[in-house]
């Protein structure tokens, strides 16, 4: 990118606590893997272990990332080689590739645990779609239920959790969705406990790693049969 990209500081401190959710990266990844393409964009590319998580054996997976600092790391991650050789960090936001002249230049554009961070949400996935190729998808994959909304949330900047008909609501035009369903319908009891209960502004590494270890699994095999009605995640998939 240019000196011109935009710079955001990112205020959330949860990356580094759910960069150790191993069994939920691998359970989100399964459900996202299918609708990945060759070359993929990755919006809010954090600390890059969505990345590992969800590259595999593509021919470019661009981490675009607005946070100066958090560049950085990505930069160290791809030189060091904790990133796949397919990685290429890039500092700014999804209007910085359109003024580049990046549209349709991608198979997929991934939103993971991101889009519940940004305003204006729905003229997000508008450029994400002018950065699709014909036949691309859009995926994002956020927090479930506006009535879930807890200091955990407003925390980490979070600006809305997500259902079914907000998801179909900013279903961005010239794009027709492939699947909207949730995800952890375990990991929702616990949100609802945290939301009712323990009101914490910030989960502790070991309530991470609990319900990492011990729901995550569990919900794995329940959320097939609810038909994936339930779950404390959203994962939406639109097709351009």
């Amino acid at each position: 990118m240019t000196d011109a990209a935009t710079s955001l500081d990112y205020q959330g401190g949860e990356l580094a606590l759910f960069a150790h959710a191993v069994n939920w990266k691998r359970y989100f990844a399964a459900a996202v893997g299918p609708h990945l393409g060759g070359e993929v964009l990755e919006v809010g590319a954090g600390l890059g272990s969505t990345t590992q998580a969800l590259c595999r054996g593509q021919s470019l997976w661009v981490c675009l990332e607005p946070d100066p600092a958090m560049v950085r790391v990505l930069h160290r991650e791809v030189e060091e080689g904790r990133l796949p050789p397919a990685c290429r960090v890039e500092a700014g936001t999804t209007s910085d590739l359109i003024a580049r002249g990046l549209e349709s230049a991608f198979d997929s554009v991934v939103y993971i645990d991101v889009l519940e961070h940004i305003e204006d949400d729905a003229g997000e996935l508008r450029r994400a779609v002018r950065l699709l190729r014909p036949g691309g998808r859009l995926l994002v994959l956020s927090p479930a239920h506006r009535f879930l909304y807890a200091p955990f949330d407003a925390a980490i900047g979070h600006v809305r959790r997500y259902d079914r008909a907000r998801m179909r609501e900013i279903t961005p035009e010239g794009t027709t969705p492939v699947t909207i369903r949730y995800l952890d319908s375990v990991g929702l009891l616990a949100s609802l406990a945290n939301r009712l209960l323990l009101r914490s502004r910030m989960p502790t590494q070991n309530q991470v790693l609990s319900w990492d270890r011990l729901m995550v699994p569990v919900s794995r095999l329940i959320d097939p049969l609810t038909g994936h009605t339930i779950g404390k995640s959203i994962l939406a998939v639109w097709k351009r």
